[in-house]
């Protein structure tokens, strides 16, 4: 049987399949809160076959969001939003998991399609925070460099969004410390420049995440995972390099993590990314094999086969799924059949089984 195909399973949750769809932002909620297009856009997905539907890096507080589209979860009527969506996508067999970020210095910018640029001003900006107050890039403005007061905010507001999380019925949650977004900021020696306990060596850049889930588990159920996507290299000199990476996981491990997300980069518009079909492939196998954690990766998979030899190479345990879903939500159909699977398929779709 194909292994892309066989169920894979998290503390007390069975995944069908070892397909997860990529958290995508799509810019499409109004103050935080999901839309009708979330739930065609996720309802599909699950129609479609995913095991595992994460969704977008979803704001922990306004000022945590990338833009002021995104979708959020720091507050009840976030939860009451996202309730239908989760009980939908559930209902066709998804395990369904939320993302949970904070954009940090490379907050408060527009929607991709109306530029991508800071927000000043005259269109809504608000005051972005760092590990230390260095701009992302020219044009960006200077963060503001944490307290210690902004560093406990940021650790409440993450434990309140895991507990709306739980509320709105949620499987997993995924702590989003990749991407040059804060986690990763305080994570990479490129943007934090700390000379305190959150500074310096990779244990005290670490803090902040392991603070984050040392809370998180306080209104999280033990009974349910807890994944951490990373940038395992920033692709610059002087940033997170792949040993760092290694050594983060097993740190991971150690407080219970079920899964290591694995993408790169983020950091620095700088970055000089070597990219082809599943070139972060490498980065995955690495951190599983030394740290003896689970992993998934993504990264231009998009065929059938590659995606099942990947999990039958015993590479990664799950592949996730970004563009190529957002061409073809019945990817998982159509990759069960490439692959002589055969899976059960929504009764209302039967009549079109491959």
């Amino acid at each position: 049987m194909s292994m892309l195909f066989k169920s894979i399973q998290f503390k007390d949750l069975t995944i069908k399949n070892r397909i997860m769809m990529a958290p995508m932002c799509v810019y499409s909620a109004k103050d935080g809160v999901v839309s009708d297009f979330h739930m065609a856009h996720l309802g599909s997905r699950a129609v479609g076959g995913v095991g595992l539907i994460m969704v977008e890096a979803t704001g922990v507080s306004p000022e945590g969001r990338i833009s002021p589209y995104d979708a959020g979860i720091w507050d009840k009527k976030h939860v009451e939003a996202f309730k239908p969506i989760v009980r939908f996508c559930k209902s066709f067999g998804s395990a369904m998991g939320i993302q949970l970020a904070h954009a940090g210095r490379k907050a408060s910018t527009d929607a991709p399609w109306l530029g991508e640029k800071p927000l000043n001003s005259q269109n809504g900006a608000w005051q972005t925070l760092a590990p230390s107050a260095i701009q992302f890039n020219e044009g960006f403005p200077v963060p503001k460099e944490m307290d210690y007061n902004d560093i406990k905010k940021v650790i409440n507001d993450f434990t309140n969004a895991a507990k709306n999380a739980n509320d709105a019925g949620f499987d997993i949650i995924e702590i989003h410390a990749a991407h040059g977004y804060l986690i990763n900021e305080f994570l990479s020696p490129e943007s934090n420049k700390r000379t305190d306990l959150y500074g310096g060596p990779i244990e005290n850049r670490a803090r902040l995440l392991l603070e984050i889930i040392t809370s998180i588990k306080s209104v999280w159920s033990e009974n349910k995972p807890i994944f951490v996507r990373i940038s395992a290299i920033d692709w610059v000199e002087g940033g997170v390099q792949l040993e760092d990476s290694v050594y983060l996981a097993k740190m991971l491990k150690k407080v219970g993590i079920s899964l290591i997300d694995c993408s790169s980069g983020g950091i620095s518009p700088h970055a000089k990314m070597k990219i082809y079909h599943g070139y972060q492939i490498k980065f995955a196998d690495e951190i599983r094999k030394k740290a003896d954690i689970p992993v998934s990766t993504v990264g231009l998979i998009t065929k059938p086969e590659f995606a099942d030899y990947l999990v039958a190479s015993d590479l990664v345990d799950m592949v996730a799924l970004g563009r190529e879903l957002l061409r073809n939500p019945y990817w998982p159909l159509y990759a069960a059949h490439k692959l002589g699977v055969d899976i059960e398929w929504p009764d209302q779709y039967k009549r079109a089984k491959l």
